[in-house]
């Protein structure tokens, strides 16, 4: 189905702020996120400005007298709630999830213990620390495994752990950016993403991605930078294991009360075509390479006015809820 999101009136939308860079190890990618997302609310007509939290202060933000923020920063100081915390204060409304479902998302430990509570399939993990028997959890999680920080973002620090020999160095790698080490069960299959829009009862999910990565390895790089990783969108999945995977993912969405939007990732296991759950993304990638927008345009819904339906659902998740604009098709 196409869908048609029309703005009638861009001054309802006020002063708008677009919050990119920061101070996260995905800087760089919320430098290109957030250029996107400005030019495309101007296209529209919005009156729409850079802001830098990772230049700025938070006393710079309030001066400026913004209406509204979007949101496009990715990781820590953005993605984990510290942000929407300090926009609540200060009494501007904000886009996607808020303070709560913001720092629950960004801790992949706590999102698993919630999900394995709603029944969402994820796959088995454990909590590494200094007196973990690294060969029980071996036996536990078996090889390959991977290790992970649990409060990086999805492509930082992780390590596919194929030898028990490896498994030390690899917990050292994350130990050098968390407090705490998450170790996952390596699932063998293919890989997919499924974004979600809306709120709660109305929170919908769009077109599965399937992403292929040169040597099933999507890091980084290849996530970013090049173009050796193809993406098929609609996903070429049977109906029913589709409808299940969108099921899945906007469960899992709304389980941690994530809103505005957000991005599920997915691994579908090759041997019994099991869907599992890895993590939920609260502000996800808005580049040329990203996932959403990918989505997004299988609907019929371009960049512009993706970026447009997301700044219309911008609010305070607390407090003086009437102090944003009722912005209305």
């Amino acid at each position: 189905m196409t869908t048609t999101i029309q703005l009638l009136d861009a001054t309802v939308f006020g002063k708008v702020g677009v919050l990119f860079g920061g101070r996260s190890a995905e800087r760089e990618i919320s430098l290109i996120s957030g250029e996107g997302v400005l030019q495309a609310l101007k296209s529209r007509g919005i009156d729409a400005h850079p802001f830098d939290p990772g230049t700025h202060s938070l006393a710079d933000l309030a001066a400026q007298g913004f209406d509204r923020v979007f949101i496009a920063l990715h990781g820590r100081y953005g993605e984990d709630g510290s942000l929407q915390g300090a926009l609540e204060q200060l009494g501007i409304p904000y886009t996607g999830s808020g303070v709560r479902a913001s720092s629950v998302g960004m801790d992949k430990i706590t999102t698993k213990k919630l999900w394995l509570m709603e029944g969402v399939p994820t796959p088995k993990y454990a909590t590494v620390d200094a007196d973990t028997d690294l060969d029980a959890l071996v036996a536990e999680l078996g090889l390959p495994l991977i290790v992970k920080p649990p409060l990086e973002g999805s492509s930082i620090g992780i390590t596919k752990v194929t030898d028990r020999n490896q498994l030390a160095d690899a917990i050292a790698l994350v130990a050098s950016m968390d407090d705490a080490v998450l170790a996952e069960q390596f699932v063998t299959g293919r890989e997919f993403t499924v974004a979600v829009l809306g709120q709660g009862a109305a929170a919908r999910a769009l077109p599965i991605v399937e992403i292929v990565a040169p040597e099933g390895k999507y890091d980084y790089q290849n996530k970013y930078f090049t173009d050796d990783t193809q993406y098929h969108c609609p996903a070429p999945l049977p109906d029913e294991l589709t409808q299940e995977i969108q099921r899945h993912a906007v469960n899992a969405y709304r389980a941690l009360g994530c809103e505005g939007w957000g991005r599920v990732d997915v691994l579908v296991r090759e041997s019994d075509m099991r869907p599992f759950l890895l993590e939920v993304n609260t502000s996800p990638g808005m580049t040329t390479h990203s996932l959403v927008p990918m989505a997004a345009r299988a609907v019929g819904i371009g960049y512009e006015d993706l970026c447009v339906e997301i700044l219309r659902s911008a609010r305070l998740k607390m407090g003086n809820r009437g102090a944003q604009p009722d912005v209305k098709d």
